[in-house]
């Protein structure tokens, strides 16, 4: 699963500790997310859509075969 967090995390100006931080997380988490090392729960996906200002569908991309 493809993901745009980062690029939306920048435009917003949000440091990965400030974007843990309002979704309840780790900095580790978000960074692990990011490089696509870990996949976010629903719950954690919406709780990142709601603090970005965008739908899920636009942070996490199904790429073929996922």
């Amino acid at each position: 699963m493809k993901n745009t967090l980062k690029v939306q995390r920048a435009i917003k100006n949000l440091t990965q500790a400030e974007l843990a931080e309002k979704a309840g997380v780790t900095r580790q988490t978000i960074n692990y997310i990011e490089i696509g090392k870990y996949i976010p729960t629903t719950v954690l996906s919406l709780k990142l859509a709601k603090v970005l200002g965008k739908p899920v569908e636009e942070l996490f991309i199904l790429e073929k075969g996922d």
